[in-house]
């Protein structure tokens, strides 16, 4: 299969994708409990002119299929719709939140490939040692913490007890942001870090154990060039496939980070949107999120050729 094809292969089923995700967020509202025209006349007694009036404003009297139509026509224009709880576009609103989720999310990431690669390396590295046992027992500890908890401590520890970082708000500026999300980030990440050091260990471990490392180590090659070479290498195809994962994970668990920070990212902007029924606004991040998530994993299986050559003459042989 040439690459041409693959890549085309790979953007065809992405857009497939994104469509029959696309019919699910936006048809799904229909099975949600509540009324969007009884929360934008919350506390009055409308007539009958104001409820027609707001409905058509919506386009809540047009036929569920005419809605989707000009809601997708909307989002290829870069139209979200109109939030019914901000009374302004949907675009505005996740434009003021936007910046503080994706660096939230771009931090905890590093931090979790960082932190899980190298942990899973020195687990594989040290296998059956007390070492290994140590790694693994820390990453259960880790996978078994809640992020809320783990946010607790933090700031018990680091803003109340230390004073090293702030327990609230974003930050003004890029770097006093950085400051201010480094223990938000932190507590993000903790969960997904078992995640990666796991897979990480499992696959060194696999790789370890195959013919050409033994044979690379019994010529004498030295012992870091053949982790680096054969050995790490050969195991960052499972890695990076799970890292395509982490984005879509990132994003909805950071809604819990940022409420116990007291952030306004769109993590509690969804929260809030799904308690007030906003649904222009709950569509628009769910198919965010979805977005995030097809586009990396068609980013990683359009990579994963380059980095470990055999999945492609694996993919040829088929």
């Amino acid at each position: 299969m040439t690459v041409a094809r693959r890549v085309a292969g790979k953007l065809g089923g992405l857009l497939l994708t994104l469509f029959l995700a696309s019919l699910l967020v936006f048809f799904s509202r229909f099975l949600v409990p509540g009324d969007p025209v009884s929360f934008l006349l919350r506390g009055r007694k409308p007539s009958p002119e104001a409820v027609a009036q707001v409905t058509a404003q919506y386009g809540l009297d047009l036929p569920p299929v005419e809605q989707y139509l000009r809601w997708v026509l909307g989002l290829l224009q870069g139209d979200f719709g109109r939030s019914l709880q901000y009374r302004q576009d949907v675009t505005a609103v996740l434009g003021d939140r936007l910046p503080v989720t994706l660096v939230l999310v771009a931090m905890a990431g590093a931090i979790v490939l960082i932190a899980g690669v190298v942990l899973g390396a020195v687990a594989a590295l040290n296998r059956g040692k007390a070492l290994d046992r140590l790694v693994l027992i820390g990453l259960t500890v880790l996978g078994a913490i809640p992020s809320f908890v783990g946010a607790i401590v933090l700031i018990a520890l680091f803003s109340v007890q230390l004073g090293w970082f702030p327990s609230f708000g974003a930050g003004d500026g890029f770097l006093d942001m950085v400051y201010h999300l480094t223990l938000p980030s932190i507590a993000l990440a903790l969960v997904f870090i078992v995640l990666v050091g796991k897979v990480t260990r499992s696959a060194m471990v696999d790789q370890l154990g195959r013919e050409h490392v033994e044979v690379s180590t019994s010529r004498g090659v030295p012992r870091p060039m053949v982790v680096w070479r054969h050995v790490l290498r050969n195991a960052l195809g499972p890695i990076l496939t799970v890292s395509g994962v982490l984005v879509a994970g990132l994003i909805v668990a950071s809604s819990i980070v940022e409420a116990a920070f007291g952030l306004s990212g769109i993590g509690s902007l969804l929260v809030q949107s799904v308690d007030r029924l906003d649904f222009p606004v709950v569509q628009a991040i769910v198919l965010l999120v979805v977005c995030a998530f097809v586009v990396m994993n068609a980013i990683v299986d359009i990579l994963e050729p380059w980095i470990d050559p055999r999945s492609a003459a694996g993919a040829g042989a088929r």
